[in-house]
């Protein structure tokens, strides 16, 4: 049942997983339900090709997320609990299929996006309040 991530499929199988908690969740659902209203095909390929290039080191994903993010932050300011709920979903998720150097990279990784996501959203949401 455990092994390690060593595939595109395997990412696939991963963020197909993943994504099926957050659509459920109660704290962050709402943000990809009914705010972006999300395009779960067209989505989830994207996003594996952002795993892909980040886990398996195959250049693939060719977008700037950080964009996409600021964008949202404009529809509903993004917070630290919206972050560590996406974290603990993300790192679950892995849990519940993998086991190795790259389960553990990709909760690295993970940790890493959240944090300077989290850091680069707080530094808009306090200038916002300050205007």
């Amino acid at each position: 049942m455990e092994k390690d991530i060593t595939t595109r499929a395997d990412i696939e199988k991963l963020i197909i997983h993943f994504y099926e908690k957050v659509k459920a969740d109660d704290v962050i659902g709402f943000i990809f339900n009914e705010v972006v209203k999300m395009d779960w095909e067209h989505h989830t390929q994207v996003i594996v090709d952002f795993w892909e290039s980040i886990i398996l080191d195959n250049p693939v994903y060719q977008n700037n997320a950080m964009e996409k993010h600021y964008i949202l932050n404009d529809k509903v300011a993004l917070t630290k609990i919206h972050f560590e709920r996406w974290l603990h979903l993300f790192n679950s998720s892995v849990d519940d299929f993998y086991l190795g150097e790259k389960a553990m990279l990709a909760k690295k990784r993970a940790r890493s996006i959240a944090d300077l996501m989290l850091f680069k959203m707080n530094t808009i949401n306090d200038k916002k309040t300050n205007v």
